[in-house]
């Protein structure tokens, strides 16, 4: 019996999965750090966990692959979209450091998770696997075994981590519930505010208007060629996605008012001519 075993050979397609894949687990985790949406980090580590997922199926541990996919990725990932969906974070919140040198603290921790990380790696041996039949035939399977360990042994910490989960749902629940306290306000009311604070009272005028565009990132022109601000979405504004087009606008009523004006001047002189 060969002594050599199958961590130590390769084939093509396992190399090729494995560079292919690799990369992108990578790169999915250099997204969840550098994306400044916190929607948008969340759906990269989601794709990181499912490349790593998909390594532990090609190696043959099954149960940790198929615990990858139910557990990390279709539950806690998607408890923690469903918490950024709730509270609503965004790239717009403050940066400010509420507690004074966490981030020091955050790349110190770091730092020393990545020295054991690598300590660990090099002095783990793949020359042959201690104890592994002998736990696997214990309980009659790896699955089986598994099972006897997380529901006897491990059970503490396994209820203390779904405590944890519920936990954060329902402070997720907290952070996004309003409760109102006092009665809500009729339309009239609320109109009746309007016209004493001195509001916009009719509806907002459309879009586009008196500009050669009808779209919803273009403001309306008022007559005299400037822009109207009430025609566009606030939430443009402050994004920066509208287009302004009032340069173009100035010029060419310019030029139609220096058209109309000549020809005002040459119906007024032929009048006069035919008098």
């Amino acid at each position: 019996m060969s002594t050599t075993l199958a961590a130590y050979t390769t084939s093509s397609g396992e190399a090729f999965q494995f560079w292919v894949l690799g990369t992108v687990a990578v790169i999915g985790a250099l997204c969840t750090v550098l994306m400044r949406k916190a929607m948008h980090s969340a759906l990269c580590l989601a794709g990181t966990m499912i490349v790593l997922a998909v390594f532990y199926l090609a190696n043959g541990a099954y149960f940790l692959g198929i615990v990858q996919i139910v557990v990390y990725t279709g539950a806690i990932m998607m408890l923690f979209l469903f918490i950024v969906m709730l509270v609503g974070v965004t790239a717009a919140d403050s940066l400010k450091e509420t507690i004074k040198g966490q981030r020091w603290w955050a790349a110190a921790c770091g730092l020393g998770f990545g020295i054991l990380l690598i300590a660990g790696i090099g002095q783990a041996a793949l020359t042959e696997f201690n104890g592994l039949g002998a736990a696997n035939s214990a309980y009659g399977g790896n699955v089986e075994g598994l099972a006897a360990l997380i529901f006897t042994k491990y059970v503490f910490a396994f209820e203390i981590t779904g405590a944890l989960l519920i936990t954060a749902a329902v402070g997720a629940m907290v952070l996004t519930h309003r409760e109102r306290t006092e009665r809500a306000r009729t339309q009239r009311e609320l109109s009746e505010q309007r016209v004493r604070e001195g509001k916009h009272v009719p509806p907002l005028p459309a879009p586009g208007v008196y500009a050669r565009h009808n779209a919803v990132d273009i403001a309306g022109l008022l007559p005299d060629g400037t822009p109207a601000e009430l025609t566009v979405m606030q939430t443009l504004r402050k994004r920066g996605q509208i287009r302004d087009v009032s340069t173009e606008a100035l010029a060419d009523l310019k030029a139609l008012e220096q058209r109309s004006e000549e020809r005002l001047g040459r119906d007024r002189d032929e009048e006069e001519a035919s008098r």
